[in-house]
């Protein structure tokens, strides 16, 4: 089965809905997170501008583990306690940071990266990981970004069983 993505176009809430649309479209039928993840990763890296890395960390009932993303070879592990994902996770909450380095234990997996949001994916109240995008552009999400990825994130994990 081959799967092109369709242009996004309109105001970026749009562009956010149509993004939705396809990632749904791509996971339909599939509940594999290492495959979701890594279609995803390649949907959304390839679908917006400006970013240097999309992907995914899974919980392992300690720390967070690299999955599938796109961009350069990543950290493998993040404790919990350290950088802006170990921050979703631990709080449970979105992180939408403008600039890395002024971010208390940022950790530094690209010197590139400037900018960062990163969505914890919870199942049932439960941490299965977090959804990672970085951008060489400080400042680079907003509003928008966020809710438009949040609804992703959403996305894939009601695809998961």
């Amino acid at each position: 089965m081959s799967f092109s993505t369709i242009p996004l176009s309109g105001s970026k809430p749009e562009r956010y809905a149509q993004l939705l649309e396809q990632a749904r479209a791509l996971m339909h039928g599939e509940h594999d997170r290492v495959a979701n993840a890594a279609n995803l990763s390649a949907l959304v890296y390839h679908a917006l501008p400006a970013l240097n890395w999309v992907g995914f960390y899974f919980y392992d009932g300690t720390e967070l583990v690299v999955g599938p993303f796109q961009g350069l070879p990543a950290c493998i592990r993040i404790p919990l306690d350290k950088g802006v994902c170990g921050a979703a996770a631990s709080t449970r909450a979105t992180q939408r940071v403008a600039d890395v380095f002024a971010f208390p234990g940022h950790i530094a997996c690209d010197s590139a990266s400037r900018s960062e949001l990163v969505v914890p994916l919870l199942r049932g109240g439960e941490l299965v990981g977090v959804f990672d995008l970085d951008s060489p552009q400080p400042d680079r999400f907003d509003a928008d970004d966020q809710h438009g990825l949040e609804a992703i994130a959403a996305a894939y994990v009601q695809a998961l069983r």
